[in-house]
């Protein structure tokens, strides 16, 4: 079976008044609920926005910052281990209604070791 990563950024929830967002949290919460029960739950969760990123070199020294291509890189995320393209499709499909936003979907390449 293949996992996906299906995500958002922070800001594509900036439409949803604030006091919508504890109904958002419980509809999200069932789709995670109906994935862990369906058996395709990997994990998943928000990017802690509170703390900043660490760059960790090839000689081990740090840095803060980041790549520049990802300026930003927050929100949330699921990633899900399904049969086919089109279940994870599904899935992204009830996480964006639950979520209230569009989901970006990605496959994670085969890697025998993983």
């Amino acid at each position: 079976m293949t996992k996906y990563l299906i995500s958002f950024p922070s800001s594509a929830m900036d439409h949803i008044p604030a006091e919508d967002f504890p109904a958002v949290a419980d509809a999200a919460h069932a789709v995670v609920r109906e994935a862990k029960k369906a058996g395709v739950w990997v994990f998943g969760g928000g990017i802690n926005e509170q703390v900043a990123p660490l760059m960790v070199a090839g000689d081990g020294k740090t840095s803060q910052e980041t790549y520049p291509q990802t300026k930003v890189f927050d929100g949330g995320f699921s990633v899900l281990e399904v049969p086919t393209r089109e279940e994870a499709i599904e899935w992204a499909r009830k996480i964006a209604v639950s979520c209230r936003c569009k989901q970006e979907l990605r496959e994670f390449q085969f890697d025998p070791e993983s």
